[in-house]
C-alpha cells in the first residue's frame, strides 16, 4: 500500500492512498469462495455451488462490499502509518475502483492542533470571600415566605406590594397594537415586571375603577415596533389584593419537609444550603478566571469539524431549553449565535486535555462516587439510581470525563497566585429583594 500526504492549509491534510490490485482481487476471491460454501441457489445442493456461478450471481455485490471495506481499513492503516489523529471524518474523493486496477482514493481531513501549554505559572486569580450572616439567612427565609404567600381581596386603594387584577387595552394614535391588550392580568405593584410608567398609573386604583393614562416605551424596548413610542392605555380594575405571608411556625417548616425542630431546624438547613451554594459559586468564579487566563495565552488553531460539532450540540441544547422537540429545527438557529461559545469550549477541551495528559491524571474514584450520589439525590430511590448509573457505560464515561476535568482545574488552581477580595453573600450571589430584571408593558 502506497501513501502520500500533503498539507493543503492549516490543519487540513490531503492523503492519497493506493491499494494494490492483487490485494483487492484476493479479498474478492476469498469472499466468493466463502459465499459458495453457504449460498443457496436453486438447482444446486448447499455447499456445492460452482465458483463461476457464484461469481456471476454475486460478483458485483461482493466487489462493491470489498471496495467499501478496504476504503475504510486502508484509510485507518494509512493514518497509523503516518501517525495522524484526524478531527472528524474524512471526505473521500477521486476514487478509482476499476476491476483489475489498483484501488486509489484521496482523503481530505483535518488533524488536531499541536497543543503546547504556556502561561501556567503566571495565572493570577481573585477569590471572593464572604460569610453567610444571620441577615442573609433571614432574607432567604423571607424569600421562602413570599413563595408561600397568599392573596386576599381588600376594598382600599392599591399601594406598593399589592396585587391588582386588571383588564387593559393600549393604542398608539388611536390604533391598537399587538400585545397591547390583556384580560384579568395580575400586576404586583413594585415588582417591576411592567414598565415603571404603567405601574405608576395603577397606584391608588380601587376595585371597579377605570382609568386612562399614557406610557412612553423606552428606546431600547424589546419589541422594536413599539420602541420610543407613546401609548394610551385604558385600564379597569377587577380587584385589589393584599399579600398575606404565612406565619413562621411548625406548619410552615413542615411545608418544606422539616418534620422535627420547626423553624430553628429550617433556618439551620437553609444556612447549610446557602453555605454550600456560596462555596460552589466561589469555586466556579475561580475556575472561570483560571480557564479564561489559560485561553488568553494559548491561542489555538481549531479544526472546523470540531467547532461545527460543538455548534450543533449548542443548537440542540438551545432547542431543549425553549421546549422544541424537533431536533431538525436546530439548523434554523443562526450559526453566529453559537460560534464564539463553541470556539471557547473546543479550545478549553483541548487545553484541559493536554493538562490531563501532561500530568498523567487518573480518575479519582471518590470524586466519581460523590458526583453519582449528587446526581442520584434528584431521584426518589437514590441507591437504585446509582446502581443504574454504574451499569450505563455512556453515563459513567461522561461522569469520569467531568471528574478528570475537575482534577485538571484543581491542578491549575494550585499553581495560580490567589488574592482574596472581601464581598457579601448577597453581592456574590447577585440577589435582589424580590426584584425582577425584565420589564413588560
Amino acid at each position: 500500500m502506497q501513501v502520500s500526504l500533503e498539507t493543503t492549509r492549516g490543519l487540513e491534510r490531503r492523503m492519497k492512498v493506493q491499494v494494490p490490485a492483487e490485494r483487492v482481487e484476493r479479498e474478492v476471491e476469498d469472499r466468493l469462495k466463502s459465499l459458495s460454501k453457504r449460498a443457496k441457489i436453486d438447482g444446486f445442493r448447499p455447499g456445492k455451488v460452482p465458483l463461476n456461478v457464484v461469481k456471476q450471481r454475486f460478483g458485483d455485490q461482493v466487489r462493491s462490499e470489498v471496495v467499501t471495506d478496504l476504503l475504510q481499513s486502508s484509510f485507518n492503516e494509512a493514518l497509523a502509518q503516518q501517525k495522524l489523529n484526524p478531527a472528524g471524518g474524512p471526505r473521500i474523493d477521486s476514487v478509482n475502483t476499476a476491476p483489475g486496477k489498483d484501488l486509489e482514493f484521496t482523503a481530505m481531513f483535518e488533524v488536531y492542533p499541536e497543543v503546547k501549554l504556556a502561561g501556567l505559572d503566571g495565572i493570577k486569580l481573585e477569590r471572593p470571600v464572604a460569610e453567610v450572616t444571620s441577615d442573609d439567612i433571614e432574607a432567604m427565609v423571607d424569600n421562602l415566605r413570599h413563595q408561600r404567600a397568599t392573596w386576599e381581596s381588600v376594598s382600599r386603594a392599591a399601594g406598593d406590594g399589592d396585587r391588582v387584577i386588571i383588564d387593559f387595552e393600549g393604542s398608539v394614535d388611536g390604533t391598537p397594537f399587538p400585545g397591547g391588550k390583556g384580560e384579568k392580568v395580575p400586576v404586583v405593584l413594585g415588582e417591576k415586571r411592567m414598565l415603571p410608567e404603567f405601574e405608576k398609573g395603577l397606584v391608588g386604583i380601587k376595585a371597579g375603577e377605570s382609568r386612562e393614562f399614557d406610557v412612553r416605551f423606552p428606546e431600547d424596548y424589546h419589541a422594536k415596533e413599539m420602541a420610543g413610542k407613546q401609548a394610551r392605555f385604558k385600564v379597569s380594575a377587577h380587584g385589589v389584593e393584599s399579600q398575606v405571608l404565612p406565619a413562621l411556625d411548625e406548619a410552615f417548616a413542615k411545608s418544606f419537609g422539616i418534620q422535627d425542630g420547626g423553624i430553628d431546624e429550617l433556618r439551620s438547613e437553609v444556612a447549610d444550603n446557602m453555605r454550600r451554594e456560596l462555596a460552589d459559586t466561589v469555586r466556579h468564579k475561580l475556575k472561570d478566571q483560571a480557564l479564561d487566563a489559560l485561553l488568553k495565552v494559548n491561542k489555538l488553531e481549531l479544526p472546523k469539524a470540531l467547532v461545527d460539532d460543538e455548534i450543533e450540540r449548542l443548537r440542540q441544547d438551545a432547542l431543549v431549553r425553549i421546549g422544541v422537540r424537533d431536533s431538525k429545527k436546530a439548523s434554523e438557529l443562526p450559526r453566529e449565535l453559537f460560534e464564539e461559545q463553541a470556539v471557547k469550549r473546543v479550545s478549553l477541551g483541548l487545553l484541559v486535555g493536554e493538562i490531563i495528559n501532561q500530568q498523567h491524571l487518573a480518575v479519582d474514584p471518590k470524586r466519581v462516587d460523590e458526583r453519582l450520589e449528587r446526581m442520584a439525590g434528584e431521584y426518589s430511590k437514590p441507591t437504585e439510581a446509582v446502581r443504574s448509573f454504574r451499569s450505563n457505560k455512556d453515563i459513567m464515561h461522561q461522569v469520569e470525563t467531568l471528574v478528570l476535568e475537575e482534577q485538571a482545574v484543581d491542578w491549575l488552581l494550585e499553581k495560580a497566585a490567589v488574592t482574596d477580595t472581601p464581598t457579601t453573600f448577597k453581592a456574590l450571589m447577585n440577589l435582589h429583594d424580590h426584584d425582577h430584571d425584565h420589564h413588560d408593558h
